[in-house]
């Protein structure tokens, strides 16, 4: 009779309602994902959804509790290769019917946008700071594989931007068999809370030697108009209804300080910049145009503030050189103003540089498919991936590129080099779209 039971029970299961004759009911039949929604997507896919998947805060201790976490889908055919977007911040874009990865026309791809935890509609009910690390964040990654995969058999391809480029290489870190192929863009492997190697660069490396100078006269200007400018400076403040987090005068260094590294960081011009010559207004519109504070206020935290946990115990950061305007600050020092200005109350984490390390242990020795742009001007190039001469994987530092350097963006040579290495890694011709 039991035997009877069990066959029953297998019948049913086979025969039964999640018989998925689509993604939609291959969805609706996963235990984890608890909620499908159709939503409008790019003319690229047949189909756009948003899923919210249950994952547990602890991947290894799953009586801590769990979230949900939201993901956009949008699919080609199941047979097709799988772009996997692994963001590093909220992902309110993959709702956008105009989103579309580069990747995707180029491999006839689906398109899977995964977005972080602790992030956008990804937050669990409460903000247990433990449990943002990047070993549970590519533990979700890996669930979202294991969900899908069964569906989307063709070949898998992590990536992301900056952020979203290092979570696709730690996924790949602790998950090297999820996927077939890493293309990371723009993303840093820092080993510290200020990892010391992105002052030198912006000093020495990023742009012209001149268009370097006319940057650090032009914040010198800035400075040296506090009297005049300050006003201006507080009245914005006030306008854009900011709360920042520290005093008005040591945000008005900052944002002065953060110039620099914006600037490089997206691709600005720097014939644009004013002469010193120029009014009050000129020279503070245009200020506040490359480096507003409102990346010093509560109100930027409220989005992003995850992050700068995140860069506090495992991720890293950069920091600021204070020397060529020692004379002209208020500020008594920049050093560990993040921990300082950044972080939760009374919320003091001591960075664990466990992640960087083994990251670095594992593009040394990994023969698995990689792929890293960087711009050569930006800013966070100088903790880019570091490479053996012989590595397996491809490095390509676009001359001139800013954070904004991306496979379309490459000169003719860097370009052919990355498709090669993605045909050899995925296994099947790239299509030439402009879709």
């Amino acid at each position: 009779m039991k035997k009877e039971c069990l066959i029953l029970f297998l019948l049913w299961v086979a025969l039964g309602p999640c018989r998925a004759t689509g993604l939609m009911d291959y969805l609706k039949c996963q235990p984890a994902v608890e909620k499908v929604e159709v939503i409008p997507s790019n003319e690229f896919f047949k189909e756009g959804l948003e899923i919210y998947v249950r994952q547990p805060l602890d991947h290894h201790d799953s009586t801590h509790g769990f979230f949900l976490q939201r993901i956009f889908v949008s699919e080609t055919g199941p047979g097709s290769p799988v772009v996997l977007v692994t963001e590093g911040y909220g992902a309110e874009y993959g709702k956008n019917p105009r989103y579309l990865n580069e990747l995707c026309p180029l491999l006839g791809a689906n398109q899977v946008i995964v977005e972080h935890r602790y992030f956008g509609e990804s937050r669990p009910d409460s903000l247990q700071w433990e449990f943002l690390t990047v070993a549970n964040a590519a533990g979700d990654h890996h669930a979202v594989v294991q969900l899908l995969k069964p569906y989307f058999t063709g070949k898998w391809i992590n990536t992301g931007i900056s952020k979203g480029g290092q979570t696709a290489l730690l996924h790949r870190v602790f998950y090297p068999d999820d996927v077939d192929l890493t293309v990371s863009y723009v993303a840093p492997v820092n080993f510290a809370v200020e990892d010391g190697r992105h002052e030198p660069y912006i000093a020495g490396v990023s742009g012209k030697k001149a268009d370097r100078q006319k940057i650090r006269e032009f914040q010198k200007e800035i400075l040296k108009r506090r009297k005049q400018l300050m006003p201006l400076f507080e009245n914005f403040v006030r306008e854009k209804k900011m709360t920042l987090l520290s005093g008005v005068s040591e945000i008005y260094d900052f944002s002065v300080l953060e110039f620099s590294f914006s600037f490089w960081q997206w691709g600005s011009d720097p014939a644009e910049i004013p002469p010193l010559t120029s009014s009050d207004e000129t020279i503070f519109d245009y200020w506040m145009k490359k480096s507003s504070p409102g990346y010093f206020s509560k109100e930027g935290m409220e989005k992003n503030g995850s992050f700068f946990v995140q860069a506090a115990r495992e991720l890293g950061y950069y920091g600021y050189d204070t020397r060529p305007f020692r004379k002209l600050l208020f500020l008594k020092t920049a050093h560990n103003y993040l921990v300082r200005i950044f972080l939760p109350e009374n919320y003091h984490p001591v960075f664990d540089p466990a992640s960087a390390i083994m990251t670095q242990r594992f593009l040394n020795t990994a023969t698995v498919p990689m792929i890293f742009i960087y711009g050569k001007n930006d800013p966070w190039t100088a903790s880019g991936v570091v490479l053996s001469r012989n590595s397996p994987h491809l490095k390509i530092v676009q001359e001139g590129g800013s954070h904004r350097t991306r496979i379309a963006t490459l000169d003719d040579r860097n370009k052919q080099l990355v498709m090669e290495k993605i045909r050899q890694a995925v296994g099947s011709p790239v299509m030439v779209s402009d879709r």
